[in-house]
């Protein structure tokens, strides 16, 4: 296979897995441990609701840092449903929530319940922050991130001016909202693939990116390689890259046979 015959067959591919992940979207595909099937169902509800309740899925994305991907989804449920319990909000709606102060925003994530929502104390701040900007940049509305056909560029930036959303959230969510819930944009060239840690791992054994000791350089020419490949929507390529590095292609005993990239895989066809 030719070096233009593999990037098709990339492209192909990753076109495939972005097709199947929106068929039905579940942020939680398996039990969590010590969290009850009926609030992940609730969570999961909220979280595909971006109409009704975009704040969900903007508050979980601005979560998704240092922890699994399903633990940062059911946080802003779980804050929330304590501020319901406590009757500080009567519902799961957005309009209460700015007019909560930021001392029981922390209390919920640190001793509310018997384990700390996240690992990373400040973690409160940064929640609480993205209420406010919530409320006063986009009225009381998180849609109003990627309402009325924005560029893409515009929406990946909007989500970067969340306290502590880099690169790698940013494009996540903007990937996530044209990829899974279809929200349309005037363009998709500057939604990249998200830095994540499985991403980097694949790209480096696929062998489309000459791999660099410095890992910046690494992850810049990773990102100018997906744009180069399919540069109308560079991102198109995230979900496939993550599924495999997640399911397949781990440093240890990588079960590289069942891999579907295992046909264009620089290191699964050494020798």
């Amino acid at each position: 296979m030719n070096k233009m015959e593999k990037i098709n067959e990339f492209i192909n591919v990753s076109k495939h897995w972005a097709n199947i992940v929106n068929i039905d979207i579940n942020f939680f595909p398996k039990p969590i441990k010590g969290e009850k099937k009926e609030d992940l169902e609730k969570a999961n509800n909220f979280l595909k609701d971006i109409e009704n309740n975009p704040h969900f899925f903007v508050l979980a994305c601005v979560m998704d840092m240092g922890i699994s991907a399903e633990y940062a989804w059911i946080i802003p449920y779980k804050v929330i449903k304590a501020f319901v319990e406590q009757n500080l909000t009567k519902d799961y709606s957005f309009e209460e929530l700015p007019k909560i102060e930021y001392e029981k925003y922390d209390y919920v994530f640190t001793n509310y319940y018997e384990k700390k929502l996240h690992r990373y104390n400040y973690m409160s701040k940064r929640f609480y922050d993205a209420v406010m900007q919530i409320k006063e940049k986009y009225k009381n509305d998180a849609s109003n991130i990627w309402k009325d056909k924005p560029s893409s560029k515009t929406v990946v930036q909007r989500f970067r001016e969340f306290n502590g959303v880099g690169q790698k959230i940013s494009t996540m969510a903007a990937n996530i909202l044209a990829r899974d819930f279809k929200v349309k944009y005037s363009d998709y060239k500057n939604v990249d693939i998200s830095l994540d840690i499985q991403v980097i791992r694949v790209m480096k054994k696929l062998g489309f990116v000459k791999f660099d000791d410095d890992e910046e350089l690494f992850k810049a020419g990773i990102v100018l390689k997906c744009r180069e490949m399919y540069p109308e929507y560079p991102g198109i390529f995230d979900y496939a890259l993550w599924k495999a590095g997640r399911d397949y292609c781990s440093n240890v005993n990588p079960k590289c046979n069942a891999c579907f990239f295992n046909g264009i895989c620089e290191q699964a066809n050494i020798g």
